[in-house]
């Protein structure tokens, strides 16, 4: 299965379970800090709310008592109050705002450098070892009893008769271009005709004598179209697979794009990210490092709203719109590859009954249960795509 492997191929060093246990404690990681932020931004919002609601009340207050008011310095000196007291509500909004636009950017922050052992996690599983290799040597007629021996007498047949015959000797050349199948060259494409052909002349051409051979040879050519057509349908699904690695290939270039960008922003360099986050191990630190990186993020949304009062947002709100794209489009690639699984589970189900496959069908039935449950325990596809959706405060 060479376009899923190119997929799948990372941390080969670990068990499967190991890496999805990894994965989950990432992930909890993550939330562990987008909770701090949270709740950071509740108690500041908290604590601002309760700030305009006394200048509310105290506005109210002056508002009855300058109406009241006869007395031409004591209204001036009442108005001279509300006018300062209208400035600190102003203060306060400004604060609530640039406190949401923090907590925002802190988020995209925290969520984009997370990806950074999400992803890889999506490029490796490990646990399709098994499965694809199975599903290559389902697909390989030489794996079967008998069926090497006897390819090796049809092949001397072919080998011998091929000066007699121009499909015999169009078949010989197949055979050599494709390296035959020995050597695992898939049972399918336009080489199939010559070679049903070749080897129902191999059978015709079997004396009245060779009865029990013949009735094998007859096997083996039932086995090989089966094959054939097994390898057809399982072309169509690893199609898919082409088209799911073009996109993550894709996805990683825009991922590393983004993060490089980011990381300048908050003047961090790409060494320091991968010595303190991507290569470093202990949670505890991994933590403290994401909680830095999100301090880092506050304070540059704080320093370009000084620097720049007028767009102080534009920066960090193309960031932030990057950051939840890469995260939808990340869900949609796991969710392409949830369905894409799937569709072997049909594929064996055509299968499974044949009384020369169906053995090895069943095999990979048990190999296909274990790797659908290893994603769905890692990857919720939906959920991640509704999470990106809702990431950002309004």
């Amino acid at each position: 299965m060479k376009y899923l492997l190119s997929i799948f191929i990372s941390f080969l060093a670990f068990s499967a379970m190991a890496q999805f246990d990894s994965l989950k404690h990432e992930m909890t990681l993550r939330d562990k800090v987008l909770n701090d932020i949270q709740n950071n931004f509740n108690n500041r919002t908290q604590s601002i709310d309760s700030t305009v609601n006394k200048l509310d009340q105290r506005l109210s207050s002056l508002d009855k008592s300058i109406a009241q008011s006869k007395d031409a310095n004591e209204k001036a000196d009442k108005l001279q109050q509300r006018v300062q007291a209208v400035e600190a509500k102003q203060k306060a909004i400004e604060q609530n705002e640039l406190n949401l636009f923090q907590a925002n950017y802190q988020s995209a922050m925290v969520n984009l450098v997370s990806m950074d052992r999400e992803i890889k996690p999506l490029l490796l599983f490990n646990s399709t070892k098994s499965f694809f290799n199975a599903l290559s040597e389902t697909g390989n007629p030489m794996n079967y009893d008998g069926y090497t021996k006897w390819y090796n007498q049809y092949a001397a047949y072919v080998k011998e008769k091929k000066a007699e015959s121009p499909v015999l000797n169009v078949t010989s050349n197949l055979l050599s271009f494709a390296g035959n199948f020995t050597k695992g060259t898939p049972v399918t494409g336009p080489i199939t005709s010559a070679l049903f052909s070749s080897m129902t002349s191999y059978i015709d051409n079997l004396g009245k004598k060779e009865k029990a051979l013949k009735e094998q040879s007859e096997q083996m050519l039932t086995l090989t179209m089966k094959i054939s057509q097994f390898n057809y349908d399982n072309d169509r699904i690893e199609n898919e697979w082409e088209s799911i690695t073009t996109e993550l290939q894709d996805l990683q270039k825009k991922y590393d794009k983004s993060l490089k960008e980011n990381l300048a922003i908050i003047k961090t360099s790409p060494a320091n990210f991968q010595s303190n986050f991507s290569d470093e191990n202990d949670a505890e630190k991994r933590y403290q490092y994401l909680t830095k990186l999100r301090d880092e993020a506050a304070k540059f949304v704080s320093q370009e709203k000084e620097k720049n009062p007028k767009d102080w947002r534009q920066k960090a709100f193309i960031q932030m719109n990057d950051v939840q794209s890469l995260k939808q489009r990340f869900g949609q690639v796991t969710f392409r590859i949830s369905q894409n699984l799937l569709k072997y589970k049909e594929l064996f189900e055509k299968y499974k009954a044949d009384p020369q496959l169906g053995t090895r069908i069943k095999d990979l039935e048990i190999k296909m249960k274990e790797l659908q449950e290893s994603f769905d325990k890692t990857f919720d596809p939906l959920e991640y795509i509704n999470s990106a959706n809702r990431m950002y405060k309004v």
